[in-house]
């Protein structure tokens, strides 16, 4: 509750000077301490009030530098208190106000007769305005941040003038501070938001890299893998050459038995078999790999044969499991039909053999890995249907500290050793695109992954 000073008629100091310097400090007392655990908006709205009532003026206003849409200085309120409570936050233009004298870095005082001096401030004509008190918030840079000021209804007379600058000179260096440091924490908050962006540009494009890397790891494997039957197709089909050869000279010949004859068509039979049976071998590893290329760098939702596509996917990894001594088991139902992003599943899939290959045995295998998969459903009939992804193998397992960081970026058990530790990040990032879930996680023994992923409709 604010205290008058002067006699209402008279106008004459109710107190004499050494009164208003003890009422000035339990003033300065009560504002200080009912702001001093107050932080940025908060402090000014609780200031303004707090200075209306120990001043006894009608309107104080808190406002903040800025620039407006027509290029012009104006003044963006932060707090304003108008006659018995917070008004509606405003923003104006200095032009033919006082303030424009306050952003100048010096105190503005009118006792009286404001509108008449500023004829072209409608703002001090809403107020009903008669007298103003200003003091400009200045950092500690030198650099004007805002406005403190006190408008009354009424004049403002000397004594009163004294108080109101003691307050304002006072309490404006806070006000500045406030404002200062709310700058530098936008300042320090779009430093972070534009290194969190650079950072995440950078974990994109790390983890795009690392997919094409397995790929590229895919394709070492294929083509050593496929230069097997090709090269054994190469020699049957040289044998049949000669085969042939021989036949055309038993055919030039004087004489020839049908015994002759009916052995050279077996070899060239055997030889043509295992030509065939060879290159369905590469055809089918190349098919294979060229699905998984093709899948993993695209996104449509396609309908898949389960157990096939899970089979041609391990597939398309065995030289790298066989190179690892694991082997694969898959329990998943031959008539099993999903409808979901095929391109995801395989880079789930693909990521987690790989993980079990490069992590899962240290000294090497043998090993065993068992892919199930089964569909489910929520309680109703519309419900999402899911399918329930298991992958398991029997390795050495998760210790509790791998368990607890495995799907972070960059974790990695290999560190120095080839392990760029995004393999499991992206199973996990995948996962919540689709809007699926990691269910569990455990080692009894080895490695047991549950995944839950929704099926499109």
């Amino acid at each position: 509750m604010s205290i008058p000073l002067f006699d209402v008629n008279s106008q004459e100091p109710l107190f004499d000077a050494e009164q208003r310097r003890t009422l000035a400090e339990a003033a300065l007392r009560s504002i200080t301490a009912s702001t001093a655990h107050a932080r940025g908006d908060d402090f000014l709205r609780i200031l303004v009030k707090d200075l209306a009532e120990a001043l006894d003026v009608h309107y104080v206003i808190a406002g903040r530098l800025v620039r407006l849409d027509d290029g012009s200085e104006g003044i963006r309120t932060l707090a304003l208190w108008g006659g018995d409570g917070y008004q509606p936050n405003i923003e104006y233009s200095l032009q033919h106000t006082p303030c424009q004298d306050v952003t100048c870095q010096s105190m503005c005082f009118h006792g009286s007769d404001i509108q008449r001096r500023f004829p072209f401030d409608s703002l001090l004509v809403d107020m009903r305005a008669e007298s103003y008190v200003g003091m400009p918030l200045i950092d500690t840079d030198g650099k004007t941040l805002g406005i403190l000021s006190a408008i009354d209804t009424r004049p403002i007379d000397e004594n009163k003038r004294l108080l109101a600058l003691l307050l304002l000179s006072i309490f404006s260096a806070r006000g500045a501070a406030e404002l200062q440091h709310q700058e530098r924490t936008q300042q320090l908050e779009e430093i972070v938001r534009q290194r969190s962006e650079s950072l995440l540009a950078a974990q994109a494009n790390l983890i795009e890299q690392e997919q094409m890397a397995a790929l590229g790891s895919l394709v070492a494997g294929v083509s050593h893998e496929v230069n097997t039957p090709i090269g054994v197709a190469l020699t049957a089909a040289s044998s049949m050459g000669s085969y042939a050869d021989q036949l055309v000279q038993l055919l030039g010949g004087a004489k020839v038995s049908r015994a002759e004859l009916i052995d050279i068509a077996e070899s060239l039979k055997g030889a043509a078999a295992l030509i065939e049976r060879n290159l369905a071998r590469a055809a089918d590893l190349i098919g294979n790999f060229k699905q998984l290329a093709v899948d993993q760098v695209s996104e449509y939702v396609a309908d898949l044969a389960l157990h096939d596509y899970v089979h041609g996917l391990v597939s398309a990894h065995s030289p790298e499991l066989r190179k690892a001594a694991l082997g694969v088991e898959l329990d998943i139902a031959p008539d099993c039909q999903v409808r979901l992003a095929a391109g995801k599943l395989s880079q789930i899939l693909s990521n987690l053999l790989m993980n079990s290959a490069r992590h899962g045995y240290p000294q090497g295998g043998p090993g065993r890995i068992t892919i199930r998969a089964r569909i489910e459903a929520d309680g109703d009939e519309a419900a999402t249907r899911w399918l329930l992804l298991e992958f398991s193998d029997d390795g050495i397992g998760l210790a509790p500290a791998v368990r607890e960081h495995m799907f972070e970026p960059f974790f990695t058990t290999k560190r120095g050793q080839g392990g760029s530790g995004l393999g499991m990040h992206i199973v996990y990032t995948i996962v919540q695109q689709l809007g699926g879930q990691v269910c569990a996680i455990d080692s009894t023994p080895g490695c047991h992954i549950q995944i839950r992923l929704p099926l499109a409709a």
